[in-house]
């Protein structure tokens, strides 16, 4: 039984030293103008590093000059985990958008909209700032088509597969979040 514990207690340590170090160090996805290009732009990440910006952002039309932008969600342990993904401007609101090929549906398949479908808090590093918002997932018809379009405008080069799926997140501050 000593035995036992003793293991249990090394490897609960080990755990923990391990979670500070990669706290330390951030381990954040590959930094790559497109994400689409290789498997290792798409490996996830843990903690992001930055500046923490505070202060409300009344327009968000400054992404446009950002390709990809990271988004850091909690999985179920709490643990974080972050991915490169793409963004769009619309009236000078933020959204982030997710693909779903034919056949996936959502949320599964993306484990970061699966987070999001369950904890909707989430830090957003553009450039070297970060950003703490709450992610909401749009339904109005309208707004989605205008989001997409302006999407398509900025990545001219991505091809949208036939049949295939795009979630929209509109970007609020967590202050907006809590009074809708």
């Amino acid at each position: 039984m000593r035995t036992l514990l003793k293991v249990a207690g090394a490897i609960v340590i080990c755990v923990v030293l391990l979670l500070l170090t990669l706290r330390i160090t951030g381990f954040e996805p590959k930094e790559c103008s497109n994400a689409a290009v290789s498997w290792t732009c798409r490996m996830p990440g843990l903690w992001l590093r930055g500046d923490l910006v505070t202060t409300p952002v009344p327009d968000w039309s400054f992404t446009d000059k950002y390709q990809t932008v990271k988004v850091q969600t909690r999985d179920l342990f709490q643990l974080p985990h972050s991915v490169t993904t793409y963004c769009a401007s619309y009236n000078g609101q933020l959204y982030l958008t997710s693909v779903y090929r034919a056949g996936l549906q959502y949320p599964h398949g993306r484990h970061w909209n699966e987070n999001v479908a369950r904890d909707p808090h989430v830090r957003i590093k553009i450039g070297d700032q970060l950003f703490d918002r709450t992610l909401v997932y749009v339904t109005d018809p309208d707004e989605r088509a205008a989001v997409i379009r302006n999407k398509a405008k900025k990545y001219p080069e991505q091809i949208i597969p036939r049949g295939s799926f795009i979630n929209v997140f509109h970007v609020v501050s967590n202050d907006e979040r809590a009074s809708n």
